[in-house]
């Protein structure tokens, strides 16, 4: 079985944001197709570990050097988990009108360039990064991965009973916009619980035991992992327009149905990636699936450009 080598800022273990918990599931799964996986920082990539045999799997990349994206770029066969906006100096299209940035402001342009693809979160997130890069190698995910253990937990919380408060995360960074949470809450005459950090498990028993969830982010959230979190425990989510997930078709769905079809994510999602690097070099076509619980296998056709490396 070929080899996967992952490489990120930051892994679960240290950091347990939601990209990093998706990054380490994507490793987890891969792990058990058989695949040896190889998880390293940016900070601590060598020419040697670049010049494995081996497929490549960038995420975050802040820390990465110049250098070492030149050997990807000119060497191996990559693709991009992207979970922000990296191609941006600010890394916030939200700074510009319509998400549309100056071409003085885009970065990394060759990097992602040079991609097998760039992985989306959502059909928001490909949107975004396609307007700005104008290339064809970008796809949606159309979803996030979580472990067994939290969909699991997911689905007992939501077949609870909810209180009538409205939950709102606390968080120092000002882009989730806590403040106007408060605000709208107060303006509303809404009774509502501010959750504050704690663990992730914890956090979901504490979020999902309200019938609703309001969050106002301030810059584009590529899916918006609480907000599928919230909805997959049954709650309504009071949003704007900065939200990846609320324009998914499986939005309209929740508690046992939108479970299912993340879980079908643990699938899909894996297999995608692998048969972009495994398949011959003329196929241009990857199909990812979903599973909605009264439509039969929907299927989501994403081109991305494969191509040989020298």
């Amino acid at each position: 079985m070929s080899k996967f080598v992952f490489i990120a800022d930051f892994f679960a273990n240290e950091i347990p944001g939601g990209g990093e918990l998706n990054n380490d599931e994507v490793c987890s799964i891969l792990t058990s197709f058989g695949h040896e996986v190889q998880k390293v920082k940016c900070a601590n990539i060598t020419e040697n570990i670049l010049l494995q045999d081996a497929n490549y799997i960038v995420a975050n990349f802040v820390q990465l050097s110049e250098k070492n994206k030149q050997i990807l770029q000119n060497k191996k066969k990559y693709i991009i988990y992207e979970h922000d906006h990296k191609y941006v100096k600010t890394r916030n299209p939200a700074d510009y009108p319509g998400y549309l940035a100056p071409k003085s402001e885009i970065v990394n342009f060759d990097f992602y360039s040079n991609a097998l693809a760039v992985l989306c979160q959502s059909k928001f997130h490909k949107n975004i990064v396609e307007q700005n890069l104008e290339l064809n190698n970008i796809v949606s995910l159309g979803g996030n991965l979580w472990s067994q253990e939290s969909l699991d937990l997911m689905r007992k919380i939501s077949q609870k009973d909810k209180s009538n408060k409205c939950a709102i995360m606390a968080s120092q960074n000002w882009h989730k916009n806590t403040a106007d949470a408060i605000r709208y809450c107060q303006a509303k005459n809404i009774d509502f619980e501010l959750i504050l950090q704690c663990s992730y498990h914890d956090f979901l028993n504490k979020l999902g035991k309200h019938s609703k969830f309001i969050f106002l982010p301030k810059t584009p959230e590529t899916l918006s992992r609480i907000v599928v979190e919230a909805r997959m425990m049954g709650l309504t989510v009071i949003g704007n327009q900065n939200i990846g997930a609320t324009k998914e078709d499986w939005f309209k769905y929740k508690g046992e149905q939108l479970i299912a079809i993340m879980e079908n994510k643990r699938k899909t999602i894996p297999i995608g990636i692998r048969k972009m690097f495994l398949d011959p070099p003329d196929a241009v076509h990857v199909s990812f699936w979903s599973q909605d619980s009264d439509e039969n296998d929907l299927i989501k056709t994403l081109q991305v450009l494969n191509r040989d490396k020298k």
